[in-house]
């Protein structure tokens, strides 16, 4: 069993900075998170995407916006456990929580965060029957090696910012490139759709705007992809790899089940603490909802700040927590790492030279 402080369920760009404030209280933490990486919707949705609101960061991409928070979080040593999903959660006797994951793992903690964004993500799939025995091999709901499609000839499904992205990236590559999209109306970056006709109009990839009806195999490989047409047509295509990118269908998974109090699939928490409806058990970012709630990073990092003060006030009840600030306070300083390194800094300063006088 792993004993802990706090553990936070989620590890996207919240549940990363909840890790610093805690860490800032001297509250140890372990991250547990149902995808194979940190990141949350910053990796699943847009990677290379900018963002442009996060204060004092003209402009960072999802990606980039990830690494500086585990970057900026490291000096705490938190613990992660990637590709695990919290299954089992209750309150034992001494008030503390034994929470179990799909992977086997149990922990006992003080207080529990989500910090789970939307809940746990999984792609929309193709409903074909002969889809199942493809995936993975030439269906794919993700790219985690472009290598694999070069020289190839690809069909991407799809009319968002994953679908057009990786069109435009693959046609770099591959043999050919098909996207098929059920309208002609894209959800993507107008950029990114301005480019794809361009280069649609030049013959360099394929547009073809109808709908997957079926697939022809030869053995367990892709062969050809069938498209009904708006005209009703039925149009084979010639494809050894088909990319979907239909989205991500989030669901709040096991954390429904744990007699949280809900409004619409969210948690209901207080806005002055980010407590839920069970004491010890607390929520920040997107999966929660409140008067006036806002579902943007930004916010999400202010619940953060909140969040922590109450954690801890809820793990040490009549502990006074001073305010303090990382600027100034030798506290903070030393739990960031950076104390010793700013008095080395002035030790090695080179001093001005005096001439002596008579």
């Amino acid at each position: 069993m792993i004993s802990c402080d706090t553990i936070i369920i989620g590890a996207g760009p919240v549940g990363l900075f909840q890790v610093f404030e805690l860490g800032l209280l001297g509250l140890n933490t372990h991250v547990v998170d149902s995808m194979p990486h940190a990141g949350g919707q910053c990796i699943e949705l847009y990677p290379d995407k900018p963002i442009y609101d996060i204060p004092a960061v003209p402009a960072c991409s999802g990606r980039e916006l990830v690494e500086r928070l585990q970057q900026q979080i490291r000096p705490f040593a938190p613990q992660f456990h990637l590709g695990h999903t919290v299954t089992a959660l209750e309150r034992m006797q001494d008030g503390r929580f034994r929470l179990q994951t799909s992977g086997g793992l149990v922990f006992d903690a003080g207080a529990v965060i989500i910090a789970g964004g939307l809940g746990a993500f999984a792609p929309r799939t193709l409903n074909l029957p002969e889809a199942a025995p493809l995936v993975g091999h030439t269906l794919h709901y993700k790219v985690t090696r472009p290598a694999l499609f070069d020289d190839q000839d690809i069909v991407i499904a799809g009319g968002g910012d994953a679908a057009l992205d990786w069109a435009l990236t693959l046609v770099e590559r591959a043999r050919s490139v098909v996207l098929v999209h059920r309208s002609s109306t894209f959800r993507a970056a107008p950029a990114s759709v301005a480019r794809m006709q361009a280069l649609c109009d030049e013959g360099c990839m394929q547009f073809c705007e109808g709908d997957i009806i079926g697939m022809e195999t030869i053995g367990d490989a892709l062969a050809q992809v069938r498209v009904r047409t708006r005209s009703g047509m039925v149009q084979r295509i010639e494809a050894s790899h088909l990319l979907v990118f239909w989205g991500m269908h989030p669901a709040l998974g096991p954390i429904a089940e744990w007699g949280l109090a809900l409004e619409r699939q969210q948690l209901v928490v207080d806005p002055a603490t980010f407590q839920t409806s069970v004491a010890g058990i607390f929520a920040v970012g997107d999966i929660n909802t409140y008067p006036g709630k806002k579902k943007l990073i930004l916010s999400g990092f202010h619940e953060s700040a909140l969040c922590a003060f109450a954690v801890h006030a809820y793990l040490h009840p009549g502990d006074k927590v001073n305010l303090q600030y990382t600027t100034t306070s030798p506290a903070l300083q030393r739990r960031l790492g950076v104390r010793d390194a700013e008095r080395d800094a002035v030790v090695a300063e080179p001093q001005p030279r005096v001439a002596a006088t008579a």
